[in-house]
Formats: structure tokens, sequence, C-alpha cells
């Protein structure tokens, strides 16, 4: 039996993650704040809230309770919880962490109050070596063993490689990244487009539309996350167009269905109500139209989904708005 991985977190990608260990031999304890969840899985063998469908290796160990014998004797630690409960469990692991261990957040989100990458989060916590894995992967499609390609980010390149080494598998391609900040961004800001393109479809607005907010939005999450300090480079990748390709087309995108929901005439408290999961990209369109307007950067297609999930307006009001923009070029810097 090769090392123990601590998963904290046992939502779908927590589960999908720990199957896709346990499946490379590693024993993981698979914690949930919920105690109720570890029984049950513990005893069918089986998320079935989060992730049904998908039987749990024996060397998956699900744990409540006490954090720290989750993290004892473990290779890493990976968060796999919400955005907006990063800072929390980070602050109950800053005591606890053994020296030098690496922390690897997944969750894809900017913390609202803040408007902070959680990897910003993790380290003002004082959690010192910090990692992040992005890209284009459903929990749904990874935790039943069909292929994906991901990115591990890290500012030290050391880091990013061990995180490559535990998770790289023949069903999970692992590529590296030095640009922190790029990846974090691009997989958080993606989730705004899909609400957009989910409203889109909601309203029957067809595959052009669909295809026309994509790449408005990869070049609106680019032009932000350059004034952030990430690298262009990084949008045209598997935290940029990737991710933004799979969650603005799958139905297995919490986002997308969100807004095909909106789209439909629900209301949004309507819609979180139904889905019992979290949908990042209601909090993540706040945080960035935040920074949008602090930095001046123009965001169109993020004004428009803030305006219809904490304004109320018209999805169709939106779609108008955004087409009658006065004209302008496609690329900001370029000539005739």
């Amino acid at each position: 039996m090769k090392q123990t991985i601590a998963l904290i977190g046992a939502g779908s990608w927590g589960t999908a993650l720990a199957v896709l260990l346990a499946n490379k031999g590693f024993t993981v304890n698979l914690w949930t704040r919920r105690p109720e969840l570890a029984s049950a899985i513990k005893k069918e063998r089986e998320n079935k809230t989060y992730l049904p469908g998908v039987s749990l290796p024996a060397n998956i160990k699900p744990l409540s309770g006490d954090l720290e014998a989750a993290i004892k004797n473990v290779a890493l630690v990976v968060l796999s919880v919400p955005s907006h409960a990063v800072r929390a469990v980070a602050r109950q692991l800053q005591p606890i962490l053994p020296p030098g261990m690496i922390v690897l957040n997944t969750a894809k989100g900017l913390e609202l109050d803040s408007n902070k990458r959680l990897s910003e989060v993790l380290l003002e916590l004082g959690l010192e070596r910090v990692a992040v894995l992005s890209g284009p992967s459903h929990a749904e499609e990874v935790g039943r063993g069909l292929p994906a390609t991901v990115v591990a980010a890290a500012v030290d390149q050391e880091v990013a490689e061990y995180v490559q080494d535990i998770f790289m598998c023949p069903t999970l391609r692992v590529y590296t990244n030095p640009d922190l900040i790029g990846v974090e961004l691009g997989g958080a800001l993606k989730n705004i487009i899909a609400l957009a393109t989910g409203m889109a479809d909601g309203l029957g607005l067809g595959d052009n539309a669909r295809a026309a907010l994509m790449t408005r939005g990869i070049a609106e999450i680019a032009r932000l996350g350059v004034a952030l300090g990430g690298k262009l480079l990084t949008f045209s990748g598997l935290s940029g167009i990737g991710d933004l390709i799979v969650t603005c087309n799958s139905m297995h995108s919490r986002n997308r269905r969100a807004g095909i929901q909106l789209g439909q005439g629900k209301t949004l408290e309507e819609v979180l109500a139904g889905m019992g999961m979290v949908v990042e990209g209601v909090r993540t369109t706040a945080a960035a139209r935040e920074l949008s307007q602090r930095l001046n950067i123009k965001m169109p297609i993020t004004e428009e989904i803030y305006q219809v999930l904490y304004q109320k307006k018209p999805v169709a009001d939106c779609v108008a708005a955004l087409m009658q923009r006065p004209r302008t070029h496609e690329v900001e810097i370029g000539s005739w």
C-alpha cells in the first residue's frame, strides 16, 4: 500500500478524486464535517448524496470530527470544500498542519468578502506550500475513470511537480503551470460565463449565441486575469478555454444548469433551492464585478449576469443590452 492522502471535503469532486487516488493505491482519508455523511459512505461504499453510482474502493476511509486525525502522517492535504468554506477550514488546519506539508486546493472560485483568490486566502492564514488543481474535469466522469486532463499550478515548480506525480495516472493527465494567478482565475471566472450560456440556452437562443458568449467570455476573463497578474497564454490553456468549453456545454455543470433555469424564468432563490449543491458562479460573479469596477476593466457579460442574479433584471433584457453595445474592435491591440 502506498502513502496516505488526506482529502478534506466529501462533495462530488472530493469523492471523485478520492476514488482516483484510491485506484492508484493510496489510502485516502476522506473527511467531511457531516458525521451522517461519513457513516453513510462507510456503510454503503458509495456517496449517494454527491456522486451516486460510483463505488468507493476499500482504501477510502470516510472520517468526520477530528481533523487532526485525518491529516496525521499523510503525504498531501487536498482541500475540496466550496470556496466560501476555504477560509474556515484553513483556520482549522493551520495550527495542526505538519511543517512543510503541501496543501492542494481544488475549489474554483473567489472569496466573496475579500475578492481574493483561494490560494491567497491559504497563504494569508500561514499555509506556506500551496498548489491548485484546475481544468476541464467533471466529477461524474473522473469518478467513473473516463479520461481527463488538468493542470497543477504552484509558484514553486517542485510543489507543482509533486502534485503532478501524485495524481498522474492512465485516466488523468496532469500538466504543470507556474502561473498560479492565471490558473485560479480561469477556473473561477468561467463559471460566470457558464451561467450566461445556460441562460441563453434557457431562452432557446441557439448555438451561435452560445459560441459568442464563450468567445467574448474568455476575452473578458483574460482581460481581468492579466490585470490581476495572470499570464495571457494561461487563458488559452486547460484552466482557461478548456474549462470554459466543458462548463458551458455540459449538463454536468451546475452553473450551466442553473443558468438554463434562470433563462426559463425561475428566480435565483428557486434555482438554488433545487440544486442541492453549491453553484460557485453566483458568488464569483459578485466578486469579479467588484474587481472589474475597482480596476476599471470592461466585463460586459459579467455585468449583465450580476444584474440578473442580484438586481433581478430580466434575462431577455440582458441579451438586448449585450447586442446593442457600442461598436468596437474584436481585439484591443492591433492595427489595420
